[in-house]
């Protein structure tokens, strides 16, 4: 029962709506919290699903990537910790993380539901005009993330690929300093898989951390678990706080991006895979495309460089999920060229754009409909054998009819 990729940790139901002022409170206007479970407002689960009825959820975490995934044609799952509840079984943002799942291809076998916490959620205000509002996140039965659980699911479904979302947002699962996480993807590793893990922004305001050069606790997480990684990829403003937390901090403000970006993959290629015999590939995504380093299972390093994004053109409808999707199109591609990534006699630059191509269509697609862009692999390949950009977001979904 081989697949392809299986994704792990942080489910969640996205709820975005102009009335979630409560959020801004909670986290700060325009902050980002994980916030505790009992602090969670008390909505009933017939307020949540009528919420969910009028379409104002979207699945996060594996829902911004693993549909994406499947949509190509590669077999997908998903192993994640759901609510117990009177929905079939699940609460309400369970039933429905799960469905939209299912609908798009997706293999839930390996779902476990939690006895006791919710599933986790998280209340987006939304409000009107260019303002950002709060995002407050209650990762409740994500916090509760059991390895000995998940390991019967690699186990079962031995996957080519075990994608961990995300080191920093589950109490249990990032226990021990995060060794226990080291540990269980040093494991996938003995069994063959390919491994990757990101982080996720840990702060609602990184600019000023960043400019204070102060450490971030969690992102400590990060030093046992890089060297098990074949596979990292960070936003820009993380890769600042990445540094200021586990290397020597640095005024970033002293230099240009690519500066700052090429001395960060350098920082950390030499600190955390300095040993041969397997191939890495590091990135940092920016804005218009992303920069990657890569070393060779001979030890030969190249980069880092910079990919820009061909697919820059056409109006950005939600930015949540950029980073995710971006993963599930490089995900994608490793998954379809494997042999050649491990030799080391891979096409790096396409990877990134594949990427790349992946989040334009996911942040430019409906929110009722946020997977409609993603094709057939071969009709995704096709786009990124074109050696050009699109002048267009129109020419370019043409060209992946």
């Amino acid at each position: 029962m081989a697949v392809d990729v299986l994704i792990l940790n942080t489910a969640v139901a996205d709820l975005r709506r102009a009335d979630f002022q409560f959020a801004d409170r909670l986290v700060g206007k325009g902050g980002l919290a994980k916030c505790r479970t009992e602090d969670m407002p008390d909505y009933s689960q017939e307020q949540i699903k009528q919420w969910i009825d009028e379409g104002s959820a979207t699945a996060g975490g594996p829902g911004n990537t693993a549909p994406l995934i499947a949509r190509t044609g590669l077999k997908v799952a998903v192993g994640v910790n759901l609510g117990k509840g009177d929905y079939d079984g699940l609460d309400a943002q369970g039933r429905f993380f799960y469905d939209v799942l299912v609908a798009n291809g997706v293999d839930m076998s390996a779902t476990h539901v939690h006895p006791t916490l919710p599933t986790g959620t998280t209340f987006i205000h939304n409000p009107k005009g260019d303002d950002r509002g709060g995002i407050a996140y209650f990762p409740n039965a994500n916090n509760d993330f059991d390895f000995a659980i998940f390991r019967k699911a690699v186990e079962r479904l031995e996957p080519r690929i075990v994608y961990y979302m995300y080191s920093g947002l589950s109490d249990r699962g990032d226990a021990n300093g995060g060794r226990d996480l080291a540990q269980f993807i040093h494991w996938c590793r003995t069994r063959g898989a390919l491994t990757i893990a990101d982080s996720h922004t840990l702060t609602g305001n990184p600019h000023r951390l960043i400019a204070e050069g102060k450490p971030v606790a969690e992102y400590r997480l990060l030093e046992p678990l890089l060297p098990e990684l074949d596979v990292f990829f960070t936003s820009s403003d993380e890769a600042k706080l990445i540094q200021n937390t586990i290397g020597k901090p640095r005024d970033w403000v002293e230099f240009d991006e690519r500066e700052n970006n090429t001395h960060f993959l350098e920082f950390l290629i030499e600190r955390f895979w300095r040993d041969k015999g397997r191939t890495r590939l590091l990135g940092v995504t920016v804005s218009n495309g992303a920069y990657e380093i890569h070393r060779g299972p001979d030890g030969q390093t190249a980069g880092p460089v910079k990919v820009i994004s061909r697919f820059l053109s056409g109006e950005v409808i939600d930015l949540v999920g950029a980073g995710d999707s971006f993963r599930a199109g490089l995900i994608t591609y490793l998954a379809s060229n494997l042999d050649a990534f491990r030799a080391g006699s891979f096409d790096f630059t396409q990877a990134v754009q594949a990427g790349n191509l992946f989040a334009s269509l996911f942040i430019k697609a409906p929110l009722d409909d946020r997977y409609a862009n993603i094709k057939t692999y071969g009709k995704m390949l096709r786009v990124l054998q074109i050696n050009k950009g699109f002048d267009s977001f129109e020419a370019l979904c043409k060209a992946l009819d």
